[in-house]
């Protein structure tokens, strides 16, 4: 019947009782509207249903409902969580029915007697003795002694597993894998025929157990059935990564819970690897982490400017400089002579990787003009830090100057002291990081400067994250560029390895997994980065990737069969198939698809537009 009969129907019925025609009143819009509104169930509901003896058919789905007959006399630790990960949509329902201890006993007693009888007729008869019967005696008279010492309980124990597949044969090689699974630990399961609707019921989260096909278990065994084993990363502190593809839970963690708090992510270009950084970032500002980023493509000004951060560009024109013989103020755990060496080691590093190496000789001789640079300054390991001038390039070149064979050197260093590179390096540092979120972009460097830039700002950073203890996480982009020169990969390594003193967290994303690996720093990076990503992989590196976490087959082509926020997460010594999921708000935000920031940009525009139409 149409809504239309039904509200003329009852208007008629209304209409005879007050002895009026039907026909001469209307029927009324606002009974057509109410008669019309969907319900929850209406949504919910499949588009057609149809029961059969061993199967329902849901729309365009099928699922049968399965219940356990029978037990081993042995149930192992764990043993349903096979079924659990099995990597298949299908329901679980299990229900537990306390049973009466005294009734228990009685029902015991009544076992006990029926077996012992067994066993005397067969002795009377003179026959082989049954292990069986034996057995079971055995085990009867050991639980009812655990009953009765209150030791165990009885319980009414249902498992019904309900199935889904799209067609009959899909449903079949489903059905088959799980009796395989159960068969083998000598479990065993049956299609609730001619009881599929109840079935189904049954699994349901309503929790009303229509089947009622029940199995009495005590406390030991049916404690096997839990917890529900699964490959999951759900923890009680930490961020949203994303949702476990196995099982649809959600991979929340904290990295500042582990040894160490490095990460590490390999995605070939356009699979998410940035998108699923950025979404990290923006749910760690939520937990007052101070986030620094070094950006080689300038995918996090956006992100910057929207969460009221700082956004510097390095390049030969910008108006941020920075000075690498700035120096940090010493902590109370280490004196002024510990940070002026380790300061000196690394400068010397910087300018192996500036003049484009030294040899044995030029070496020493660089390091001993530093020493020198910073005494002129009266800079020495009985200085205090906090009220001095740190000294310039130029400086350091004049030094040299006054060096026997220092010619060489210093004709290299004429391009960053005078020539179109010294407005980058030779000037006092104007950039101040004390913002909660922190981005230095270096996409305008030139390409054979840009890991030079690279190396000076994360010296930088390192001496700023040093004056004071913070949680910190520090995000180095496409560091393949920083894995090209040895000095700077050094210089890489000793912030993962020495990074936790100082409540810091590296995390380190290339796209280029070949060049990572090859030098001699990318695979003591990976192993001191308790978390690992790895999204959706090339042919021409999977392989590098299988052997260096060694990866099964099946993990191996699951990276390469990934899509666009797809692959494997890491984290201590479990790891879970994961999918990158994110809220609107945060995908307008952190989206690197050239189409989205089109659209964003021109709504802007039009939104500034009309503010001015309304202001002329």
């Amino acid at each position: 019947m149409s809504i239309f009969d039904k509200l003329l129907g009852k208007n008629k019925k209304e209409e005879k009782i007050q002895g009026v025609n039907a026909s001469v009143l209307p029927v009324l819009p606002e009974e057509i509207y109410e008669s019309a509104k969907l319900e929850l169930q209406d949504i919910i509901a499949p588009s057609a249903l149809k029961i059969e003896s061993k199967s329902i058919n849901l729309g365009d789905k099928i699922a049968r409902t399965f219940f356990i007959i029978s037990y081993p006399r042995f149930l192992s630790d764990n043993w349903f969580s096979p079924v659990i990960n099995l990597d298949k949509v299908f329901d679980v329902s299990i229900f537990i029915h306390p049973v009466d201890t005294s009734l228990a006993l009685r029902q015991f007693q009544k076992k006990v007697a029926e077996v012992q009888s067994q066993i005397n007729v067969r002795e009377r008869k003179g026959m082989v003795r049954d292990p069986m019967l034996d057995t079971a005696y055995q085990d009867l008279e050991g639980l009812r002694d655990s009953l009765i010492q209150a030791q165990q309980k009885m319980f009414d124990v249902s498992i019904y597993i309900t199935i889904y597949a799209d067609n009959e044969m899909e449903l079949y090689k489903v059905e088959n894998e799980i009796k395989s699974i159960l068969e083998s630990k000598l479990i065993y399961i049956k299609p609730a025929l001619f009881q599929q609707e109840e079935g189904f019921k049954s699994v349901m989260p309503i929790g009303n157990d229509l089947l009622s096909i029940h199995q009495k278990l005590n406390s030991e065994p049916l404690s096997s059935i839990f917890p529900f084993i699964s490959f999951d990363l759900t923890s009680e502190m930490g961020i949203l990564y994303g949702v476990n593809r196995h099982n649809s839970s959600l991979v929340i963690f904290d990295r500042f819970s582990l040894e160490n708090y490095n990460s590490v992510t390999f995605a070939k270009s356009g699979s998410g690897k940035s998108y699923a950084t950025k979404l990290e970032i923006i749910r760690s500002l939520m937990f007052d982490i101070d986030i620094i980023v070094i950006d080689p493509e300038r995918e996090y000004e956006y992100l910057a400017e929207a969460v009221g951060g700082r956004y510097f560009n390095i390049s030969l024109s910008s108006d941020h400089h920075i000075n690498p013989f700035d120096l940090p103020i010493p902590r109370e755990d280490e004196s002024a002579e510990d940070v002026l060496r380790s300061n000196i080691i690394n400068l010397v590093g910087l300018f192996r990787l500036m003049l484009g190496g030294l040899t044995p000789e030029e070496d020493s001789m660089v390091d001993r003009a530093i020493s020198e640079t910073y005494a002129m300054k009266d800079i020495t390991p009985d200085s205090d830090f906090s009220n001095i001038e740190p000294p310039l390039l130029s400086d350091f070149e004049m030094v040299l100057g006054g060096m026997e064979g220092s010619d060489s050197v210093i004709q290299r260093l004429v391009k960053y002291t005078k020539g179109s590179w010294s407005t980058f390096l030779n000037r006092p540092s104007n950039v101040d990081i004390n913002k909660k979120f922190v981005v230095f972009s270096v996409r305008d460097m030139e390409d054979e400067l840009k890991p030079v830039a690279m190396y000076i700002v994360m010296h930088y950073i390192w001496i700023t994250i040093r004056k004071n203890l913070k949680k910190r996480l520090l995000v180095v982009d496409e560091a393949w560029w920083m894995m090209k020169s040895e000095d700077t990969a050094s210089f890489l390594y000793s912030i993962a390895k020495r990074g936790r003193k100082y409540y810091l967290g590296l995390s380190t994303i290339t796209q280029d997994a070949a060049d990572f690996m090859k030098s001699p720093y990318g695979i003591p990076i990976i192993t001191n980065s308790s978390i690992q990503l790895l999204l959706k992989q090339s042919p021409t590196t999977i392989d590098i990737l299988q052997k260096t976490f060694n990866l099964t087959d099946e993990e191996k082509y699951l990276l390469l069969e990934s899509g666009v926020g797809e692959g494997i997460f890491f984290a201590g010594l479990k790891h879970v198939a994961i999918k990158v999921i994110s809220s609107y708000t945060e995908d307008q935000i952190i989206t690197s698809d050239p189409s989205q920031i089109l659209s964003i940009k021109k709504a802007k525009e039009d939104l500034e537009k009309s503010k001015e139409e309304e202001k002329s």
